[in-house]
C-alpha cells in the first residue's frame, strides 16, 4: 500500500511540473516625460546666489537604464518684480546652476525651460520663514515614551497665512521624514513639531540612539505646493496598502506652454529656510 501511494505522488509532481507555464504580462507604459526639480531655496545668513536646478525624463518602471539626465536645455529664472533675469548653465550631467541668483522675499519668480523644441513655465512667490527657536530632545511627545524624539520648536507670526515644509534627515536612513503645516490652528503661536522613529524589523527602522545625528529643514512655502507635498506624502505613506487608492503621478506647477498635453513632472519652488542639525545625547 505504500508503494502505490509513493507512485501516486510521484506522478502528481510530474502532472504539476508539466502544466507550468511562463506567463508575460505586458505592462502599459507612459509617455516619457520630462521631470523638473527645480527648488531654489535661500538659506538665512547667505547670499542665496548659487542655486542649481534638476532636469531628467521619466524611465518606465522596469528601465534599467538609471541615467535619464537632461542635456542640452536653455534654462532660466526670471523675477517678475525688477525684471533681472538669471541663466542657469548646463553642467552635461542634468544638473543647471547659476552664480548670480539674487532672492527676495515676496518677489515672484518665473522658470522657463526649452527642451526639444517644447517650452516649459511655472510661476512661484519666495516665502519667509520663521527662525528655528530650539531643538531639544525628549521622550514625551512621542507614541512611545522610552524612545528618544527631536523637538523643534519655532514661532509662527500672528495674523499671517503661514504654510511651512519641515523635513528632517537621520544620517542613518536613506529617505528623510517630511511635514506639511498649514499654520490655520496654530497662527501666533510657539509651535512644536517632533520626530521619533520606532523599531520596525520588516522595514529596518531603528530607534535614535545616543550618538546619532538629525538634518533638520524649515522652509516657507506656498499654499500651492503644501498641497503637492501632501498628496506626495500620502501617497508615499500608503503604498503597499490594498485598501488605499491607486496611486497617480502628481501634476506640480510646470506646464508645457507648446503642448498641453505633454505636461512635465516636478515642481519649481522659491523658498527661505532655516537649517540645523541635532545629535543625540
Amino acid at each position: 500500500m505504500k508503494r502505490i501511494y509513493k507512485i501516486l505522488f510521484s506522478i502528481s509532481i510530474l502532472c504539476i511540473a508539466s502544466c507550468t507555464d511562463v506567463v508575460e504580462v505586458d505592462v502599459p507604459e507612459g509617455p516619457i516625460r520630462l521631470t523638473i526639480e527645480a527648488s531654489l531655496d535661500w538659506e538665512k545668513g547667505t547670499i542665496g546666489n548659487e542655486q542649481t536646478i534638476l532636469l531628467s525624463t521619466s524611465t518606465p518602471f522596469f528601465e534599467s537604464q538609471q541615467n535619464s539626465a537632461v542635456r542640452g536645455a536653455i534654462v532660466q529664472v526670471t523675477n517678475n518684480d525688477s525684471g533681472a533675469v538669471f541663466n542657469f548653465q548646463d553642467q552635461n550631467d542634468g544638473r543647471y546652476t547659476t552664480s548670480s541668483f539674487i532672492p527676495i522675499i515676496g518677489d515672484s519668480y518665473t522658470l522657463e525651460v526649452l527642451y526639444d523644441g517644447e517650452r516649459y513655465s511655472a510661476t512661484e512667490t519666495m516665502f519667509p520663514v520663521s527662525d528655528i527657536t530650539s531643538i531639544t530632545q525628549s521622550k514625551e511627545d512621542g507614541e512611545d515614551d522610552e524612545v528618544l524624539e527631536v523637538n523643534v520648536t519655532f514661532q509662527d507670526p500672528a495674523d499671517i497665512e503661514n504654510y511651512y515644509f519641515l523635513r528632517f534627515q537621520s544620517r542613518n536612513d536613506r529617505l528623510p521624514e517630511l511635514f506639511y503645516i498649514k499654520d490655520e490652528f496654530v497662527d501666533g503661536n510657539e509651535v512644536t513639531f517632533y520626530y521619533e522613529k520606532l523599531e520596525d524589523e520588516g522595514e529596518n527602522t531603528k530607534e535614535f540612539q545616543p550618538g546619532d545625528t538629525v538634518d533638520i529643514e524649515l522652509l516657507g512655502i506656498s499654499e500651492d505646493y503644501h498641497n503637492y507635498l501632501r498628496l506626495l506624502v500620502e501617497q508615499f505613506e500608503s503604498a503597499g496598502n490594498p485598501f488605499s487608492p491607486t496611486p497617480v503621478a502628481l501634476v506640480g506647477n510646470c506646464v508645457n506652454v507648446d503642448n498641453p498635453d505633454n505636461t512635465p513632472y516636478g515642481y519649481f519652488r522659491v523658498s527661505e529656510k532655516v537649517e540645523s542639525s541635532f545629535t543625540f545625547e
